[in-house]
């Protein structure tokens, strides 16, 4: 069982730059093939600083958070299915700049007699100046090993 003392967790802010080989990659996979996502000087043409990057983009870069939270939490990621995420958006993020990640745990919960515990992670991102840049939010289940069902 998952401890709910975690809750309200706060992992220690992270910056992630956002490189323009990763995100030209990310943009080939998901289709986003319009010159101003592939190409700086179309982007440019269209009045932005640098490649803008698709709003999913952000939760590939949360995953570079330094900290173990559900490793502490006594997760096991063979146990863990993705649920949901989401996100708000207060401005465009843009190829080059560093984004900084602050995640915090907002709620622990459990359902079917506690076979799923779920984790809710809601995570602020900014700009390295500390404007607001989105705020996403991404819930997980963690299947209990009593459940009688194999990890995938």
């Amino acid at each position: 069982m998952i401890d709910p003392k975690f809750l309200g967790t706060r992992s220690e802010p992270f910056p992630v730059d956002v490189e323009r080989g990763r995100l030209l990659m990310f943009n080939q996979v998901v289709g986003a093939s319009g010159p101003v996502f592939t190409d700086p000087d179309a982007a440019r043409r269209a009045g932005h600083p640098d490649l803008p990057v698709p709003p999913t983009f952000l939760f590939g870069l949360d995953l570079a958070d330094p900290s173990d939270l559900l490793a502490e939490m006594g997760v096991d990621l063979s146990r863990v299915l993705h649920v949901e995420q989401g996100f708000v958006y207060h401005r465009t993020a843009y190829a080059g700049e560093t984004l900084v990640f602050a995640p915090v745990i907002t709620d622990i919960y459990s359902r079917k007699g506690g076979a799923l515990e779920f984790v809710v992670r809601d995570t602020a991102v900014t700009g390295a100046d500390g404007e607001p840049v989105a705020d996403l939010h991404q819930v997980i289940a963690v299947r209990s090993p009593d459940s009688g069902e194999e990890a995938a």
